[in-house]
């Protein structure tokens, strides 16, 4: 398959276009999926946005004399849906969250309503850092950010393994110092 790329290029404070054709980047899937552990990280913080949520509601709700019927309804189906999004959004994430490096390219895709597919050439690649939050650590995970000289920002990767994401950044390092380019 054969598909035309356009890429705009900021220089001097002009726009140069470039069109090529990408025979060998392949329109699919990425390959890997993250660690089956992002399911648990996921959970943790839509929990505490959950209890956050809830527990303002249930404070004006059961220290008001005369609670306004809306604000119970809303309760009450935050306390319907907190349940089911905790059961369903993690587990629908790690479907559809994946990655993959290949010599050319970051493949990733991510989202669960909002799906999001980022293909990064390894020539553009300008840096390749490792993020870890807290709860991320907990959990032994750490997301892999690739800054290209793209106006969509950074390429992520997230919940991988802490391992898996050492090893990852110092292939791509390794791989992008290999690659003749300006990153630009």
């Amino acid at each position: 398959m054969s598909w035309a790329v356009r890429t705009e290029v900021v220089q001097g404070g002009g726009v140069i276009e470039e069109t090529a054709t990408a025979e060998r980047l392949t329109l699919r899937p990425p390959a890997n999926r993250v660690s089956r552990r992002a399911i648990g990280y996921w959970t943790v913080w839509a929990a505490v946005g959950w209890v956050i949520l809830v527990g303002v509601q249930a404070v004006f709700v059961f220290t008001s004399d005369d609670a306004p019927t809306w604000l119970v309804v809303t309760l009450t189906i935050s306390c319907v849906l907190a349940p089911l999004h905790l059961l369903v959004m993690p587990q629908w994430r790690y479907r559809i969250h994946r990655w993959e490096v290949t010599g050319e390219a970051v493949y990733t895709q991510e989202g669960w309503l909002k799906q999001d597919w980022r293909i990064a050439p390894i020539s553009r690649i300008q840096t390749v850092d490792i993020e870890r939050d807290p709860v991320e650590q907990l959990f032994k995970l750490a997301k892999l950010t690739v800054t290209t000289a793209s106006a969509a920002g950074p390429v992520k990767i997230s919940g991988l393994d802490h391992a898996d994401a050492l090893a990852l950044a110092a292939s791509l390092t390794k791989t992008t110092q290999a690659t003749p380019g300006d990153a630009t």
